[in-house]
């Protein structure tokens, strides 16, 4: 699978909008090459440049198969992110530039949870049932931001 966003390119800086600098929106994703055989896609994002470990920003399962999550959107089931919430929580590094790692996964069943899986959980449902990944990857610093109108 490949994942893009009509927002920012693979690689490049996440616009601030997506930042607790912005709307913290979660932004627009594009997911094509989705295999015919898939019956749910996951995703997860995190931050493995945060300080001591990867932080979760966002964990979401049992999303339809569709090739685009729409910007501020709720896509599918809520999994628990590292802020011990249930939905996106957007960029927002105490220094230095951090990568986003928007993660998808293409899955031959619905995981049939109750929102509320971790990141550890939803990889553990999901092991063996992975038919396809891609993944995109963002950077944000704030001090990107400091000329933006947010």
């Amino acid at each position: 699978m490949r994942l893009t966003s009509p927002a920012f390119s693979e690689g490049e800086s996440i616009p601030a909008l997506y930042t607790c600098d912005g709307a913290a929106i979660n932004p627009p994703l594009v997911i094509d090459d989705i295999p015919p055989r898939a019956v749910s896609l996951a995703l997860v994002m995190d931050d493995p440049d945060s300080p001591g470990r990867t932080f979760v920003h966002w964990v979401a399962y049992d999303l339809d198969v569709t090739g685009r999550i729409e910007e501020g959107s709720h896509p599918g089931t809520g999994g628990l992110n590292d802020f011990g919430r249930t939905d996106y929580v957007g960029p927002c590094p105490h220094s230095g530039t951090h990568r986003y790692v928007f993660k998808f996964y293409a899955l031959d069943q619905k995981i049939g949870r109750e929102k509320g899986l971790n990141k550890d959980e939803l990889l553990t449902a999901i092991e063996g049932h992975i038919i396809a990944r891609g993944e995109l990857i963002g950077r944000y610093s704030r001090e990107d931001s400091a000329g933006d109108d947010r």
